[in-house]
């Protein structure tokens, strides 16, 4: 999934719910016009702009509408407010028929009760489960029930690099390890310009790279049976290395714990930074004038070795899922819009507008999917890709956590001194903001 700020705990959500009729985005009967021929649909923003992603789907909305009268009334919702917005209507009512969500928020939207169950009938309805790649279909929810949404776009994160700037500061090749990264780093971050890129501020990117770091150090943030764990050796080591990256090594920009969505692709587009981290950067590169040929892609790094299974894993399994509020007025209607969704042919329009990569099985054979920048994705989800974890306390770990780590860039870029105490210090303080089990 992409860029997000949420709800922490019962106290904030409950706040929220003050602005439900504000927030709700829809009618007092939760969200979905009660009429047959009219739904309600809450898009995430995965291209470069609000206004990118509504040019790339109104097409699609309106061939939806001709095939079956329905006509859809889209809001594209910032990845900072879409959590949030989410939450409260899960709690309010007030909610779209048809959303999407990050696919890691599944097993926690799972257990509000609010979005409409996968089994194996509705699944039927949409041409069945097996047209699904097996491995995103372990981002839908809790293990042993049925999906709370349905794939829509597969993603991972990948390096981008610079290649003019790395051939002017002697570089012939990306980074394979962190110790390669940081050293490269140093040598670009010279006359105003920056090794890495990141964005301090946002919660979202702060918790996949946070978890991949934890995967690294053979570390994870919950235990077996799902109990908070953000306080031990490895997780602790794992957030200071990732903030270090700012703190010590000072390849990222003191700026950059300011930044959110986006700002980070932007810089890099305009050559600030000379390294990105990101998930299917590509048409969001575009969007802001980079050729292809300006950069390369490369996988994450590693500790040591290659990308792999176990303690070299290097992404999340990362995307986005489709789901139904069960309350909608018009189940049927919205059914065959996410059927609609995840039809072969829209999905490789959709996919390849988005660069990512198709979780249908058929659509991923297309040519438009084997290009250098997907054939990078493809092989992390393959071989060294680990999914968030699937609990119900995903929402608030990854909020808790991911402010935790924002206040910690917040102290480097002010010369505050960033140790092993002030990091398990902010963890143990966001451990205490998961509800108690």
């Amino acid at each position: 999934m992409r860029r997000i700020r949420a709800a922490a705990a019962g106290a904030v959500t409950i706040s929220l719910l003050t602005a439900a009729t504000a927030c709700g985005g829809g009618s007092s009967s939760g969200g979905s016009d009660s009429s047959p021929k009219t739904l309600t649909y809450w898009a995430s923003n995965q291209g470069a702009s609000i206004e990118i992603d509504k040019k790339v789907l109104a097409p699609e909305l309106a061939k939806f509408e001709k095939q079956t009268g329905i006509k859809v009334k889209l809001e594209v919702v910032p990845w900072t407010d879409l959590l949030n917005r989410i939450l409260t209507a899960t709690t309010s009512g007030q909610g779209p028929d048809v959303l999407n969500i990050g696919n890691s928020w599944s097993a926690s939207l799972q257990a509000t009760g609010a979005l409409l169950p996968w089994d194996a009938k509705n699944f039927a309805k949409i041409g069945g489960k097996d047209r699904f790649v097996e491995s995103v279909l372990g981002s839908t929810g809790a293990e042993g029930k049925d999906p709370a949404a349905i794939p829509l776009y597969s993603m991972s994160y990948a390096l981008y690099y610079n290649k003019k700037m790395f051939a002017d500061a002697g570089i012939s090749k990306p980074p394979a390890t962190w110790d390669e990264l940081v050293a490269d780093g140093k040598k670009l971050s010279k006359d105003g310009k920056w090794g890495l890129g990141a964005e301090g501020s946002n919660p979202s990117e702060n918790i996949h790279h946070a978890f991949v770091f934890a995967k690294q150090h053979g570390a994870d943030f919950f235990t077996a049976d799902g109990k908070a764990d953000f306080t031990s050796d490895g997780v602790v080591s794992a957030v200071k290395q990732y903030v270090d990256l700012m703190a010590k090594d000072k390849i990222i920009a003191p700026g950059n714990a300011e930044y959110a969505q986006n700002q980070s692709v932007s810089d890099f587009a305009k050559g600030k930074n000379a390294m990105l981290l990101w998930q299917s950067a590509v048409a969001n590169l575009k969007s802001q004038g980079m050729d292809e040929d300006a950069y390369g892609i490369a996988p994450v790094p590693v500790q040591s070795g290659a990308p792999g299974s176990g303690t070299n894993v290097n992404s999340m399994v990362a995307g986005i899922n489709v789901a139904v509020f069960k309350n909608s007025k018009n189940l049927d209607g919205a059914t065959k819009f996410v059927k609609f969704l995840t039809s072969d042919a829209e999905q490789k329009i959709l996919n390849q507008a988005y660069t990512t990569i198709p979780p249908i099985k058929a659509a991923q054979t297309d040519t438009a999917f084997t290009s250098p920048s997907n054939a990078v994705i493809k092989d992390t989800l393959a071989k060294s890709a680990a999914s968030l974890p699937q609990v119900a306390d995903e929402s608030q770990f990854e909020t808790a956590v991911g402010t935790a780590i924002k206040g910690l860039f917040a102290d480097a870029a002010a010369g505050r001194a960033v140790t092993t105490a002030s990091v398990k210090a902010a963890l143990e303080k966001a451990q205490q903001q998961m509800p108690k089990k």
